[in-house]
């Protein structure tokens, strides 16, 4: 009988799936008339499956096993079960998360690090590993998954007083501000991603929804701060409300992405048989693939992946509602809600329904860290959900039995 986390690791197997045969999709380019020399045999399936995007779904798929087999209920129950005796540990929980978040900030940091930080397309979100072939990744990325484990922790050793905002609330706040904050000088859509996702973890944990109401003016000042000193951001904006505007300038991602997305109709031009990954597209492998993937494979194709999506949110919020340990409960939220959202904000770009930003769809977007990362952190909901089916498979009973 399959359980939750089966639903979940065939729903991630599907994404990366799709994620390879896609990114070599668009991979695809045309030998120049007249060119002499050109070797290239095109994409073959041997071609598929000797490609970088192979190589790192194989990496995911091993990430997501060693999720599945981490003992997470042991660790829970060891260093973030809350212990209602004791009462004057907040400074020390607010000392642990405040150096949690010091590193992740120091590890985004290496960016600006001469010979270590690597700059695309103007933005400085990489890190260059030397002597591994031009291997590079985004630290924000570390960051990103880092916040969901730390805030789950916190939320789950504080829930008896995050109703209190200076012993409770506050550090978690500071330092998802200074978290987030760091990502937005480079990123704005992982940072607010994330930023959202921590408030969203410390009100199921038991904060009170009044006491971030009373925050939302200054971190809507701190937003529009953000986007007014960047003009590139500001010509986003008014881009989104008007790509026509500028059609071969600022526009021209958003307007060529709908006209991929418009141009697959119900069920595409065939797998491989696209138009706009010939130089027209932008980027049209990593933030723009289901752009790619809307005109080679139709609405039939969009309505598979968004499904695969639906899955992974709904079995995740299913294995989060069943837990009982505070920590893992938490986590499985996080983690949860960052895939869905993060989901949900690629596509509403690629359809021209919210701002260019540079956010990738989790799991289908080439990527390598990105892929390994997230697929280890769905890993652990089948860890967790494996814990709840069967309380003895680990060593350990689970919170229901304790």
């Amino acid at each position: 009988m399959l359980r939750l986390g089966h639903f979940i690791a065939l729903a991630v197997i599907a994404l990366l799936t799709l994620g390879v045969v896609m990114v070599n999709s668009a991979g695809m380019s045309v030998a120049p008339i007249g060119a002499e020399g050109w070797t290239e045999e095109g994409v073959t399936p041997e071609s598929i499956l000797l490609s970088r995007s192979t190589v790192y779904m194989l990496l995911a798929l091993a990430a997501l096993i060693a999720g599945s087999i981490l003992p997470v209920r042991s660790l829970a129950e060891r260093f973030a079960r809350p212990d209602p005796m004791a009462r004057g540990d907040w400074k020390l929980d607010a000392m642990v998360l405040c150096a949690g978040g010091m590193a992740l900030v120091a590890v985004m940091a290496m960016v600006y690090l001469p010979g270590v930080g690597k700059s695309v397309n103007g933005a400085q979100r990489w890190i260059a590993v030397p002597g591994m072939g031009g291997f590079s990744f985004q630290p924000s990325e570390i960051a990103k998954w880092g916040m969901c484990l730390l805030v789950a922790w916190y939320g789950a050793r504080r829930t008896t007083s995050l109703g209190s905002f200076i012993t409770g609330l506050a550090p978690a706040l500071a330092v998802t501000g200074l978290v987030a904050g760091f990502i937005i000088i480079e990123d704005l859509g992982t940072g607010v991603l994330v930023g959202a996702v921590a408030c969203l973890v410390l009100i199921a944990a038991g904060a009170k929804l009044w006491h971030f109401m009373t925050m939302v003016p200054l971190a809507a000042m701190g937003l529009l701060a953000a986007i007014a000193t960047s003009p590139y951001r500001v010509k986003r904006i008014m881009t989104f409300i008007n790509p026509y505007e500028d059609p071969q300038g600022a526009g021209y991602h958003m307007i060529q992405s709908m006209t991929a997305v418009a141009g697959g109709g119900g069920f595409g031009r065939g797998l491989g048989h696209g138009l706009q990954k010939f130089g027209y597209l932008p980027e049209d492998q990593t933030d723009f693939l289901f752009a790619i993937i809307c005109e080679e494979l139709g609405i039939a194709g969009a309505a598979i992946v968004i499904g695969l999506f639906i899955v992974l949110t709904l079995t995740g919020m299913a294995i989060a509602v069943k837990e009982r340990e505070p920590m893992l409960k938490l986590l499985a939220l996080s983690v949860t809600a960052t895939v869905g959202l993060q989901a949900i904000i690629n596509l509403f770009v690629v359809t021209g329904l919210g701002p260019t930003k540079g956010i990738a769809l989790p799991l289908v977007s080439s990527g390598g860290t990105g892929w390994i990362l997230t697929a280890f952190s769905l890993g652990l909901l089948v860890s967790i959900n494996r814990g709840q089916e069967d309380p003895d498979a680990d060593g350990y009973p689970s919170a229901a039995t304790a």
